[in-house]
């Protein structure tokens, strides 16, 4: 229950502030270029507070449903418009200063996304390494010639200094062309060229982005703790059967303990049981009788011993790296960041419509709160990567030529700027029915697949 109230408070926060700074782009601008704003609302349906302020009062409110909001601006379409309000009035404008207007809701998003990433990398941001951890046999990451321990140096032309940059990267080519061409090098120093080629399989390949990895054949590096007692439970039976902090674990039941991983799996398998094991103390073998406890969960009863796992100290050294740079260098960083998030998602919904990319990647509200619950329980590095990606699809999702959005109501002012006039009202009428018809159609997609995402 944690976890839904924690994803619904932070997706309503996150998507509460992108809308706010969307629309506060259309009202800044209308406001410079003396359009008269009557309203700058949060949310639509009906407002739950609202209040007039300023010299040139406009009301502002905020409304019961959190899904996106509006600024409205002095219209003749709307009503009749006083005679000393007419220079003001939006229709009065001309199709330049309408674009301006129409056109920094999208801008002011992308100019967000700047000052995210900014954040992120003047605070630094610590992440994993593109490290290959395995590679499946027969797998098409086994035959571009990928090989467990390589770490992804470059994809196409692209630097990748992290997994995710590396994701990021295989994404884009396998969107473009389907064949993945990667500098790797290797465990024992060798610098090596390898090209995945996937071609006619594009779109099942990206049907799932975040399994990706594993579809290719690619188990990204994790660490291999080792079976280390460390934090033991006063009332666990790990305590209570002897075991001591500093413990290793040697053998269970006559078997070798690996890692912890493993002896996890032998724990929870054996709810109620006593068995023998053998621990490493101080370099001295131990043998003791273990009694492990029993839990209920939802799928079923399991072991647990009350212990925790001993982490070294230098286990991440060499598989994390840390991006952070000085308020000048992070402005760079933020703007290249921007713009490869930009370019990815273009491409990716340029391809979705050529079908070499899977639709199943639009994601909707659901999902979209699962992950703003995820990334604000991750830290804030994490919660500003996500504030930002957001706020680029949102900008590039209204730059759409869709009549109810603001590029289809931008490209009605390049028509009047090329014939001279208006585009007529039936015109608009009838794109304003279409735009509502796709965009239903698109809510609706986006709805089915977060549906099938948490049930499949």
């Amino acid at each position: 229950m944690f976890e839904i109230l924690n994803s619904i408070f932070a997706f309503v926060l996150a998507l509460g502030l992108l809308v706010a700074v969307h629309e506060y782009g259309h009202f800044y601008i209308a406001r410079r270029l003396g359009v008269k704003v009557l309203r700058f609302c949060i949310g639509f349906g009906k407002p739950i507070w609202s209040r007039v302020a300023g010299r040139d009062p406009v009301e502002y409110a905020v409304a019961a449903i959190p899904l996106g909001g509006y600024v409205k601006l002095l219209d003749e379409r709307e009503g009749p418009v006083p005679e000393a309000d007419l220079p003001r009035a939006f229709t009065r404008q001309t199709p330049s200063r309408r674009i301006a207007i129409l056109a920094a809701g999208p801008a002011f998003n992308f100019l967000f996304a700047i000052a995210a990433y900014w954040l992120m990398f003047i605070t630094g941001v610590v992440a994993m390494k593109p490290l290959v951890g395995a590679v499946a046999p027969d797998s098409r990451a086994a035959a571009a010639g990928l090989r467990g321990g390589d770490e992804i140096v470059s994809v196409g032309d692209r630097d990748t200094q992290t997994m995710m940059d590396a994701q990021l990267a295989v994404v884009a080519e396998l969107a473009s062309t389907g064949r993945v061409p990667m500098t790797v090098l290797g465990e024992d120093g060798e610098i090596r060229r390898v090209e995945l080629i996937i071609d006619e399989e594009r779109s099942q390949f990206t049907e799932d982005l975040g399994v990706l990895w594993s579809r290719l054949g690619i188990e990204p590096w994790r660490p291999v703790l080792p079976p280390v007692v460390e934090d033991l439970s006063a009332d666990g039976t790990a305590a209570s059967s002897g075991l001591e902090s500093g413990d290793r674990i040697v053998l269970a039941e006559g078997e070798p303990v690996t890692d912890w991983a493993s002896w996890v799996e032998f724990v929870r398998q054996r709810p109620g049981q006593t068995v023998d094991v053998v621990i490493d103390r101080e370099d001295r073998e131990i043998s003791l009788p273990l009694e492990i406890g029993v839990v209920e969960t939802e799928e079923g009863k399991i072991g647990r011993i009350g212990a925790g796992v001993r982490v070294p100290e230098d286990l991440f050294a060499d598989a994390v790296t840390r991006q952070q740079y000085g308020p000048i260098a992070s402005v760079g960083a933020a703007v290249a960041k921007t713009w490869e998030m930009s370019s990815v998602t273009v491409s990716l919904l340029f391809r979705m419509l050529t079908g070499d990319v899977s639709p199943r990647n639009i994601s909707g509200p659901i999902n979209i709160a699962q992950a703003a619950g995820y990334t604000a329980s991750a830290g804030m590095a994490a919660f500003l990567n996500f504030l930002a990606v957001v706020s680029i699809s949102l900008g590039i999702l209204n730059l759409l030529p869709i009549p109810m959005l603001d590029g289809g109501q931008i490209a009605y002012q390049v028509a009047e700027m090329i014939k001279g006039s208006p585009v007529s009202e039936r015109t608009q009428l009838i794109g304003q029915q279409v735009g509502i018809a796709l965009l239903l159609l698109l809510m609706s997609f986006a709805f089915y697949n977060d549906i099938s995402r948490l049930v499949g």
